[in-house]
């Protein structure tokens, strides 16, 4: 085990009484998330320059490997592609959701525009929240018994 997460072994022990004594297994989640979020910016702040030296050797690697430029695509120059939940919220924002979708109708939307292929199972729960949170309706089409998505 490495001594970073052997430490937080031991913190996480000294903590789990009080933490365990909220009933709310939400309220729980939420304070192990932010000491786990303090922690991390502590131990960020602490190895900072060992970080850029690393960032710098990975940058490096990734500038040599994508000056052939063979169509490689924005991962390898050191860029992330957006997630799913990203481009939902983005679509949801657009006049795409003012007729209903089917998920495979939404995952052929997010491969043409946003060059991300997403299998409907990525994009099931992340529809399903959406629905919950009344930012598109969730409808059964009688056709095919599947779900679509419209904007409420």
């Amino acid at each position: 085990m490495s001594k970073h997460t052997e430490k937080l072994r031991k913190q996480l022990l000294e903590i789990s009484e009080v933490v365990n004594a909220f009933r709310s297994e939400a309220v729980q989640v939420k304070i192990i998330d932010r000491l786990l979020d303090s922690i991390m910016d502590g131990e960020r702040h602490d190895t900072e320059g060992d970080l850029s030296k690393l960032q710098e050797r990975r940058n490096r690697k990734f500038i040599s490997s994508s000056s052939e430029d063979d169509g490689a695509d924005s991962r390898i120059r050191g860029r992330k592609k957006p997630g799913a939940t990203k481009i939902l919220n983005q679509i949801i924002h657009t006049d795409f959701f003012d007729v209903p979708r089917s998920i495979a109708g939404i995952a052929n939307y997010c491969k043409e525009q946003f060059d991300s292929d997403f299998k409907t199972s990525e994009l099931s729960g992340i529809l399903l929240k959406l629905s919950n949170e009344h930012k598109l309706k969730r409808e059964r089409n009688n056709e095919n018994n599947r779900f679509d998505y419209v904007k409420y």
